[in-house]
């Protein structure tokens, strides 16, 4: 075997030598899924499959003496359905046969029809049902039929068309199908020697044909007589990508697009796309024709002679010639090829062997072969390599660059990675001047660029920058038509406007790649201002943006860009004072929007600067608005802040602002805090200073110093005066001192006629609410007043002493009475007694309460009776023994209270048996009576542990948490515990019954 040509694209090897096995020579083959059968001259089917390596003979002739040849064998693309018909004296038989079959079976209903072509639906077809199956005959017809495995016959054969207007055989079938909603569309080819004949619809394979029993055919017709037409499709991932019909003339090929719904002049829908013709005198064998042909993906397999030609199916350019040179002297040659749709093999046989015919890649040279057909998109989807792009990408620039079209050309270049330097791209566009087509090009490199190239991306895009800015200048120079004011130049041009534009867009794009400081420099030395602006705002520069919007006297737009939020608040303060000078409503309105994002107390500068510039009258005030906004919106509590407003209500000539702002207590609601954060020293010493008199008296009022601000009031307005006197209600002392120094000033500015003074101070007097009498404002008048003028005054302050004398004695014997009662109640008092049970119990020991006392003595200090130990009794009737109850009480206090109640206890024996020995009262047991320490001692015992009955009083209640074991009661726990016994096991005795 041997290759012609260059590179090898196909090679051919032997595959099998004796392929017929002894059943005469081989007249027909088909592959599928890697199995090969082969039809010989004497009826037998010889079935190899490869996966196995296994050969099976099939025998058509069932015993049948004479000549009978297999004509054609068809094998499904899944190599398990196979049909072959035979050809003897009689006619022709057409049998069927599935792989896990022992033999074939006949099919009667086919009996002498000679079937040349089988078209299977490989979209449908199974393992166990052929499903519907296309049969094309000698004599014309097209039949459907199916086989089912299980049935072991055909399950039905349907006659479908007959060829009438130009009766041929059908030599060769194919057939596609395609869902189409809820339907299945067929596409049919069938070829005869001169015709392809196409045929499509949606429904059953019935009604397709049969709707062309009233419209007109599509068909191809090719001059020539050709013995073997033939028609493949090539299959891949299970559908027919494109076609070939080896036709008397040449071969018949195209593009299948079953999607398409593009419509021939027939009416009918033509799913054939990009047709084209291979002509056989592009062999260079004159006269000869392909005795047999396949199908590649990119190639035509052509079979002439011992040579298989092949031409490539795009090109139409004989590539390679393989040649067949094993085949036996006796043999007629290579008689056919077939191909394998599933494995993408190809076979070629001879009257004995078999023999494969494999590509390697046979598509890595086809995006040269589109290249050089200029079909660049084609190209470019067979590139297997960034190498073979950029020789594609070069070819159309150089094309585009060679007919001037330097913005195409430029978009092809930037493509480039590989075989042409970015240098030597750029100087192609200086050398000719074509700065903008360079500009297109070093754009669209940045579009190729990855993230990683940024030294490059950030080079690119300076250079780009400086070209756009350069075209923008040569467009003002060339702009002829401009109007000019005020020296300035105004462009109108539409390409002045759009490349404008698309520089800003650029510098959005690329903000984060450009170098700032580069840029900025390259925009202010060519003067664009607007664009500097514009790209500080992009870089977050809004010091920039904001002071050249200042300098322009746009105070909103500057404002606009520091209400952003991620402009830093410091901006606004650095600007607060340009802004509110430029434009005080707009600036104090962006303020006020801003709520607590600002600090007003950093405003105070430039509010300060404001208000010191003259305003007209009826000018509504926009610090004094910003300010009253902080702090009752707000709530804003920065004295500074409540310091400034209130000088600013304090040069008003209107003080009733003032005054409603000194009487709010903004400080209202907070928790310890204060009613107003100005400094009251510097609001009293601004008032002053711009007199306004009230304003102060209401600060001496808050700053609790009454007496100024009486003395200032008395110069202001009298009632003012009076009404900071009444202020005073904790202290009548100082309230009275007050009221004094408005009466004098009343007395002392009163010109008129003695009696008439007299008459208005005794009526001033009553505005006191008695609090002044007229003894306490006779110093006031002159001392030749006569007496006769207080007469009626006098005497009434005379009743009403004499009132309070009256009241004060009655107050008295009261409170005599009263101590004579507590005496009587404390004499009372010793000679209480209770009721006692003789039977009642101690609430500790419960023995009886009337119990002889010689094991109870607590002391001689106790008053016994008789021979009873001493006890306590409590209102509730509980009775305790005096040891009991002193030893209860001991238990259930603390460690602090129990010590102290020991100790009393200890002194006071102690104190007993003194006074016992020193009296010799131990004999006859008479009571102490007369120790004063000891009764001290006693009484304090008696509150510590009889202040309340321990059963029924706090003691009880803090029982409550108290264990009912207590520690020092482990042991005593611990010997009511139940301990297991051990006990030794016992093993019981078994027994099994069997």
């Amino acid at each position: 075997m041997e290759a012609g040509g260059g590179g090898q694209l196909f090679s051919v090897d032997p595959l099998e030598r004796q392929a017929a096995r002894g059943h005469g020579v081989v007249t027909s083959m088909a592959a599928g899924s890697d199995v090969i059968v082969l039809g010989t001259s004497r009826g037998w089917l010889v079935r190899h499959d490869f996966s196995f390596e296994d050969a099976h003979d099939l025998d058509l002739g069932s015993g049948r003496s004479g000549d009978h040849s297999v004509h054609r064998v068809f094998l499904d693309p899944g190599g398990k359905h196979c049909v072959a018909t035979v050809v003897h004296p009689g006619g022709a038989e057409t049998y069927y046969h599935h792989a896990r079959w022992p033999r074939p079976k006949l099919l009667p209903r086919l009996r002498g029809l000679l079937v040349n072509a089988v078209a299977w639906n490989r979209q449908s077809i199974t393992e166990a049902s052929t499903k519907e199956v296309i049969l094309g005959t000698e004599s014309g017809q097209i039949f459907e039929m199916a086989v089912d495995e299980a049935d072991k016959r055909e399950k039905y054969v349907k006659p479908l068309f007959e060829l009438t207007e130009q009766r041929e055989g059908i030599k060769d079938l194919q057939m596609e199908t395609a869902v189409v909603g809820n339907s299945t569309r067929y596409y049919v080819m069938a070829v005869t020697p001169t015709r392809l004949y196409s045929f499509t619809g949606i429904g059953s394979l019935e009604t397709v044909f049969a709707s062309y029993s009233d419209r007109a055919i599509h068909f191809m017709e090719l001059p020539g007589e050709i013995p073997n037409s033939e028609l493949h499709f090539f299959i891949k991932q299970r559908r027919a990508k494109h076609f070939g019909w080896l036709s008397g003339s040449g071969i018949y090929h195209g593009e299948l697009n079953f999607g398409a719904q593009h419509s021939s002049t027939s009416g009918d829908e033509n799913f054939v796309e990009n047709k084209g013709f291979f002509d056989y005198s592009k062999l260079g064998d004159s006269g000869i024709k392909p005795r047999s042909f396949a199908l590649s993906e990119f190639h035509f397999l052509l079979l002439i002679g011992d040579k298989i030609k092949v031409v490539n199916r795009i090109s139409q350019q004989m590539v390679e010639e393989l040649v067949v040179d094993d085949t036996p002297e006796t043999s007629r040659g290579i008689i056919g090829l077939c191909s394998d749709p599933s494995t993408g093999l190809f076979y070629a046989y001879d009257e004995s062997s078999i023999f494969q015919v494999s590509t390697s890649d046979e598509g890595c040279d086809m995006w040269q072969v589109y290249l050089d057909m200029n079909h660049y998109a084609a190209a470019l989807s067979h590139c297997r390599n960034p190498f073979q792009r950029d020789q594609v990408y070069l070819v159309q620039a150089d094309a585009a660059f060679a007919a001037k079209e330097y913005y195409i050309a430029a978009s092809f270049y930037a493509k480039i990675n590989y075989i042409l330097s970015f240098e030597e791209i750029s100087l192609k566009f200086i050398s000719i001047g074509e700065q903008d087509a360079l500009r297109t090009f070093l754009l669209r490199r940045l579009d190729n660029l990855t993230k990683e190239d940024k030294m490059q991306i950030t080079m690119i895009s300076t250079w780009a920058t400086e070209l756009y800015l350069d075209k923008i200048n040569r467009l003002l120079l060339e702009d002829t038509t401009v109007t000019i004011i005020n020296s300035v130049a105004e462009p109108n041009s539409s390409e002045y406007r759009s490349i404008v534009n698309e520089f800003r867009a650029f510098l959005s794009d690329s903000k984060d790649v450009l170098d700032e400081a580069t840029t900025m420099k390259l925009l202010e030395s060519y003067g664009r201002v607007d664009e500097l602006v514009y790209f500080a705002g992009l870089k977050e520069q809004y010091e920039i943006v904001v002071h050249h919007y200042i300098q322009q006297g746009e105070a909103r737009k500057a404002l606009e860009v520091l209400q952003r939020r991620n402009v830093p608040v410091d901006l606004v303060y650095k600007f607060a004072p340009d802004l509110i000078m430029l434009d005080a409503y707009e600036t104090v309105e962006s303020w006020m929007m801003a709520r607590n994002r600002l600090n007003p107390g950093k405003l105070i500068p430039a509010m300060m600067r404001y208000v010191s510039e003259p305003h007209a009258k009826n000018e509504t005030h926009e610090v004094i608005k910003y300010l009253e906004f902080c702090v009752k919106d707000l709530n804003n509590v920065d004295p500074g802040v409540h310091n400034l407003l209130l000088s600013l209500y304090a040069k008003k000539e209107d003080e009733s602002q003032l005054l409603q702002f000194l009487d709010t207590k903004f400080g209202k609601g907070q928790t310890n805090g204060p009613d107003f954060f100005y400094d009251p020293k510097y609001a009293l010493r601004l008032c002053l200073q711009e007199k306004r008199m009230r304003a102060c008296v209401r600060i001496y009022s808050m700053m609790s110093m009454h007496a100024e601000a009486v003395a200032l009031a008395l110069k202001v307005d009298l009632e003012l005066a009076k009404a900071e006197a009444d202020k005073v209600e904790d202290d009548e002392e100082l309230r009275k001192k007050l009221w004094l120094k408005v009466a004098k000033h009343v007395i002392e500015q009163e010109k008129g006629v003695k009696r008439e003074n007299i008459k208005k101070a005794i009526e001033f007097l009553s505005e006191t609410n008695n609090l002044l009498k007229i003894e306490d404002i006779l110093p006031f008048f002159p001392d030749f007043v006569l007496i006769d003028d207080f007469k009626e005054e006098i005497c009434k302050s005379l009743k009403d002493y004499n009132s309070q004398i009256e009241q004060l004695k009655q107050e008295m014997d009261d409170a005599t009475r009263g101590a004579d009662n507590i005496r009587s109640d404390i004499g009372a008092l010793a000679q209480r007694y209770t009721v006692i049970d003789r039977e009642q119990d101690c609430g500790v020991c419960r023995r009886k309460i009337l119990t002889v006392g010689g094991l109870h003595q607590v002391g001689r200090s106790y008053t016994s009776v008789g021979h009873m130990a001493p006890f306590y009794v409590f209102p509730c009737g509980h009775a305790f023994h005096a040891n009991c109850l002193i030893g209860h009480v001991t238990r259930c206090s603390n460690q602090v209270q129990a010590e102290r109640i020991l100790d009393l206890q200890k002194r006071l024996s102690l104190m007993d048996r003194k006074a016992a020995k020193d009296n010799g009262a131990s004999v006859n047991g008479e009571p102490i009576t007369s120790t004063t320490p000891v009764d001290k001692l006693r009484s304090q015992l008696d509150d510590a542990v009889a202040s309340e009955c321990p059963f029924c009083g706090d003691l009880m209640i803090k029982e409550i948490s108290q264990p009912f074991i207590l520690p020092q009661e482990s042991d005593e726990k611990a010997s009511w515990e139940i301990k297991p016994q051990p006990t030794p096991q016992k093993i019981l005795p078994m027994t099994m019954s069997i």
